[in-house]
């Protein structure tokens, strides 16, 4: 079991390990602990594969930066530089406690992220709606250039048919099924008997998919420039990885292109759109013999560069 402290520290983190701890959670969601993992991933994921120096996010992801003149920086791990917190940003409207944020020095926030997941209640999603665009309103009035990610997870809750004339086979679905699968209502239901998602959830991704793709800072300022929507597996061999089928490929909310629009709206803002402050803005590649990618489990590439840049 992990120390009162370990559980509030940003700790490396994949993927996997953030949707198993999203999947196996049964305790009270008021607490963060489904979510906790999901924010360490998406820090270690900037540091990695995004570039960006582990000094300047916040919850600082356990890494250390060794710079060399003239050549690629190396990247070491280093658990004891994990911290964990939030960073509070000044908004239009009101201050906002941020889950995952990138600040540059003497510019202020560039990059953000905010993390939600939902376990049931599945009907009452669109009821999230006003809160997910007052905060994308709130942070762009005052920083328009800010990079804003919604990534949001939902438990894929299938409907399981048991005979009631079974009792015995009754017993051991609901326990292969897991944690909690006895309390499930039909408002928790996020996967029909037959493998599509529920109306709820289709409707949901859709209103998303209306928030997203803001490309420059004089867009809609209640658009979000990226948004990452999976739905994870609560059942069977598949448990804790991704339900494959939904959102399908072409949709602006999967997942495989969250990260990589999250980069290309920061290049063009603050890279190349300013080439005075380059220098500052640009993106870390890191050594490719850098210990600090030697990490059990790493399931993206990292950024590399040359070893004598």
């Amino acid at each position: 079991m992990p120390t009162d402290l370990e559980a509030k520290t940003c700790q490396w983190t994949n993927q996997a390990d953030a949707l198993a701890a999203f999947a196996e959670f049964t305790g009270k969601t008021q607490s963060a602990s489904h979510i906790k993992p999901l924010h360490w991933y998406v820090a270690c994921r900037l540091v990695v594969e995004g570039g960006f120096d582990p000094d300047d996010i916040v919850p600082r992801p356990p890494f250390r930066v060794q710079k060399r003149s003239g050549k690629a920086p190396l990247l070491h791990f280093d658990a004891k530089l994990g911290e964990g917190g939030e960073r509070t940003v000044l908004g239009g409207l009101k201050t906002k406690n941020v889950d995952v944020v990138v600040t540059r020095e003497g510019i202020g926030p560039v990059l953000a992220v905010s993390c939600k997941g939902v376990t049931g209640a599945f009907r009452n999603l669109t009821n999230r709606m006003e809160e997910t665009i007052g905060e994308c309103t709130n942070l762009h009035i005052t920083y328009p250039a800010l990079v804003l990610g919604y990534l949001v997870l939902l438990r894929a809750n299938r409907q399981v048919e048991i005979a009631l004339d079974d009792g015995l086979q009754a017993a051991e679905e609901l326990g292969a099924a897991g944690e909690g699968t006895k309390t499930l209502t039909a408002n928790d239901i996020a996967i029909e008997e037959g493998g599509d998602p529920v109306k709820s959830i289709v409707r949901f991704h859709n209103a998303l998919r209306e928030l997203v793709g803001r490309r420059g800072i004089r867009d809609d300022v209640s658009r979000y420039e990226a948004i990452g929507f999976g739905l994870v597996e609560m059942h069977g061999e598949q448990r804790s990885s991704l339900f494959g089928s939904f959102p399908t490929e072409d949709s602006p909310l999967n997942l495989t292109g969250f990260f990589d629009t999250l980069y290309a709206r920061y290049d063009e803002r603050f890279v190349v759109s300013a080439p005075d402050l380059s220098s500052v803005t640009r993106r870390h590649a890191w050594n490719p013999a850098s210990p600090g990618l030697q990490l059990d489990g790493l399931d993206y590439e990292a950024r590399l560069g040359g070893t004598e840049q």
